[in-house]
């Protein structure tokens, strides 16, 4: 509310000159000027349409009623109260109809809408009634200005409130769902969880997808997603930073599975973020715990570009028990220990890929870039080693797993160690 309205509505009451005949032929016709009044702004008002029966039709009448009482008693002037304030009770009874407006999850058009309609149903009959008491024109030129002035002010009062309480609500909110998160995480029961879902006012989803990212591109990715995201905050158990030296924040986003996750995605592209699997929302933290360890295994590249968990699942499989991939693969190349280090991890590159080709040459020798007969020297080399140990098909798996391994840990920083010292 404005001081330039504040004033203009206290100047206009002030200089009314409107005897206590009119002031009293007025009030008599108030109550048909609220009647006609709530039918106006019920019919032509779409988000009031229909409402005279219910609490909503109350409230109407109630917001009327107070609305032209406080008119009546700012165009009696001194002769009812201070005309520099008299308008104290009415000011604030439409600051608290502004603030129900928001807390009914309703915009300030329909209120706003409703007051013009009022304004205009009430100047009609109120001015028939001034004319009927014989109000001449000069007075009458006031009486509009003092109308359309004070329906201004308790405008203004009403959209403060509804500002005011959004404000509130929305801080309180962000609160309870931030409360509701560590639930969450924590694992909390269903009835725990069911009720700081209803005081967050946050419709339960049928997935949570936990997104792990840098606290300074939150703000940005929340304008992309649904407004029921929750963002849990930055300091989160059991995960390493998904880009070291900064710290990260947590996002569980509902219901993305195939379109979903895709745009979801692509939202965080070039934000270094990592994404965990959806899970039903009850084992949110199930996809955080996947999406920390996918964080730790597969830190975001440099160009940012999103990490999805989906696509590690095996690089965490084999990851999950460092110190077992660590003596699996010690076991498994002890038959190379002797020979040098550029010789032994040559052989071991060209048995890993000879098994996941299942002995294509030519595929080997163009994934490692040689020859085909270097593949074949080499090959005969690790037979000679092995024996008849490479027919057997759990030496196979163990190869395969201690070698897909190596190249994990390697790309993850990891320390898995051999026979004959580094990986």
């Amino acid at each position: 509310m404005t001081s330039e309205v504040r004033s203009a509505t206290a100047r206009g009451a002030a200089a009314l000159e409107m005897d206590e005949r009119v002031v009293r032929a007025l009030r008599d016709r108030l109550p048909d000027v609220a009647t006609q009044t709530v039918a106006a702004v019920t019919v032509e008002v779409p988000g009031y349409t229909g409402a005279l029966s219910g609490s909503m039709g109350a409230n109407i009448e109630a917001a009327v009623t107070m609305a032209l009482g406080g008119f009546l008693r700012l165009a009696a002037g001194s002769r009812e109260s201070d005309p520099s304030t008299p308008l104290g009770p009415t000011l604030e009874g439409a600051y608290a109809l502004g603030r129900g407006e928001a807390r009914s999850g309703r915009s300030m058009d329909a209120l706003l809408a409703a007051y013009r309609v009022g304004a205009r149903v009430a100047w009609r009959e109120m001015a028939r009634a001034a004319a009927e008491a014989g109000v001449g024109a000069a007075t009458m030129a006031q009486f509009a200005e003092l109308v359309f002035a004070y329906i201004d002010e308790l405008s203004a009062s009403s959209v403060a409130g509804h500002t005011d309480e959004l404000s509130t609500s929305g801080r309180v909110r962000e609160r309870y769902r931030e409360r509701l998160g560590q639930h969450l995480l924590a694992g909390a029961n269903l009835d725990v969880l069911t009720a700081a879902a209803e005081r967050a006012g946050w419709p339960v989803p049928e997935t949570l997808t936990a997104v792990l990212l840098p606290a300074a591109q939150v703000r940005g990715v929340l304008a992309s997603l649904g407004p029921d995201t929750v963002q849990v905050g930055e300091d989160l158990p059991g995960a390493e930073p998904v880009d070291h030296g900064q710290p990260f924040a947590l996002l569980l986003v509902p219901d993305v599975e195939a379109a979903g996750r895709r745009h979801l995605l692509r939202v965080l592209d070039g934000r270094q973020a990592v994404v965990g699997p959806p899970r039903p929302w009850l084992r949110a933290r199930s996809s955080y715990d996947r999406a920390a360890r996918t964080a730790a295994l597969a830190p975001a590249s440099r160009e940012g570009a999103a990490v999805d968990s989906e696509e590690h699942l095996a690089d965490l499989v084999v990851g999950a028990d460092p110190e077992a991939l660590a003596d699996l693969r010690a076991r498994v190349l002890a038959p190379l220990a002797d020979l040098r280090a550029a010789t032994r991890d040559r052989l071991a590159e060209t048995l890993r890929s000879w098994l996941l080709h299942q002995g294509r040459r030519d595929e080997v020798a163009a994934e490692l870039h040689v020859h085909a007969q270097t593949v074949r020297y080499r090959m005969g080399q690790l037979r000679e080693l092995y024996g008849a140990r490479l027919d057997d098909p759990r030496t196979v798996l163990e190869v395969v797993v201690a070698l897909h391994g190596t190249a994990t840990a390697s790309a993850a920083g990891g320390t898995a160690t051999g026979p004959g010292g580094s990986s």
